[in-house]
């Protein structure tokens, strides 16, 4: 779904690069509000995580690839804004290391994976879990269906985007019919690896989890041989193992999971065109594709340049893309928090008697 440069013109990509820098801006803001000690350091390894498995291009049909976008899996586990920012990161990392999204269509890349599914997915996740039981197998459940869905909701804002400022002529109806379809495919595999991904964190760490605050795993008791509720005394954080309770170590198995998918895994993805790219080669789309500002990169198309074995030059890149990631996401968020904090300083809420 990255968009290169020469698929949308020069007015619509400007006007997609205010709103994605407007949705940014009220993200910084909003993003205050879901982050606090516990979840600021989470907020950069979900943002390399995404970097590392959107590079694991599945396949989905005869010559066509899929992979992550991410929108939903970040808003699920860090929330909304946090999640518009975590997917901004990586594409803007994506754009300026590997030439992967063009660099004048990145507002139109932020607008469409970044803005689109997450709103999309946290708008259906907070629906789903409002009516379904208040469990944990509801939160993956509604993770599943939440991602699926923004995959193609993603696909059908590109076919909004390109019907009004597309660079080349073809029917809008072909462009949404082939877009769609394939990326229905492709959310099946997102809304795989997003339940997933959520139903590990929750059964180690539930009050991690965004989505899943409210939520409770209540101490059981036996009474008379049976297994009963013990009683409910605490409306604070959810119970959970006490050896679960180090953020560390989740973060540093986040992180070593991570480098072994970019690092390794990676090797092992589908050669395939993705969705984008083989409906924008059949349907004529790409006629008029630039050339990327940054296809001088040395870390351009996942290789590190002067490397010549692919699995060792591609393995690089991705741990180095990781490394990237999570060290430029952790100091936004990091940020943010700070902000936070100065704005709730004990100097901002004294009162004078």
């Amino acid at each position: 779904m990255h968009v290169p440069d020469g698929f949308i013109d020069a007015p619509t990509s400007a006007v997609a690069g205010v709103v994605a820098a407007g949705a940014v801006a009220v993200s910084l803001r909003g993003a205050r509000r879901e982050l606090d000690e516990r979840t600021a350091p989470l907020a950069g390894l979900v943002a390399a995580f995404i970097f590392a498995v959107q590079m694991l291009n599945f396949p989905v049909a005869a010559g066509t690839s899929g992979h992550l976008l991410g929108g939903a899996l970040a808003a699920i586990l860090v929330g909304p804004y946090t999640g518009v920012l975590c997917v901004s990161v990586v594409l803007l990392m994506q754009g300026i290391l590997f030439a992967d999204g063009g660099l004048t269509a990145l507002g139109v890349n932020i607008t469409d994976m970044a803005i689109v599914t997450t709103v999309v997915a946290y708008a259906l996740f907070r629906g789903l879990v409002k009516v379904l039981p208040r469990t944990r197998r509801s939160v993956t459940v509604a993770s599943f269906v939440a991602a699926l869905v923004s995959v193609p909701a993603a696909a059908l804002a590109f076919t909004f985007l390109y019907w009004i400022g597309g660079t080349t002529d073809v029917a809008i109806g072909k462009v949404a019919t082939a877009m769609i379809g394939v990326h229905v495919l492709i959310g099946i595999g997102e809304a795989a690896i997003t339940a997933l991904t959520v139903g590990a964190v929750i059964a180690v760490r539930p009050d991690l989890v965004h989505g899943a605050r409210g939520l409770r795993q209540r101490l059981k008791l036996r009474v008379d041989g049976e297994l009963v509720d013990a009683p409910d005394t605490s409306d604070s954080e959810p119970a959970v193992p006490a050896a679960a309770r180090s953020r560390r170590g989740l973060w540093i198995t986040g992180l070593v999971a991570s480098l072994v998918l970019a690092g390794f895994v990676s090797f092992f993805a589908s050669a395939d065109p993705d969705g984008l790219e083989k409906v924008a080669a059949d349907q004529g789309i790409d006629r008029k594709t630039e050339e990327h500002a940054s296809a001088d990169s040395p870390l351009a198309d996942y290789g590190v340049e002067d490397i010549t074995d692919a699995r060792l030059s591609g393995g690089l890149a991705g741990v180095i893309g990781v490394g990237v990631t999570v060290v430029a996401g952790s100091a936004v968020f990091w940020a943010v928090r700070r902000r936070r904090t100065d704005d709730t300083s004990p100097a901002d809420t004294d009162v004078s008697v």
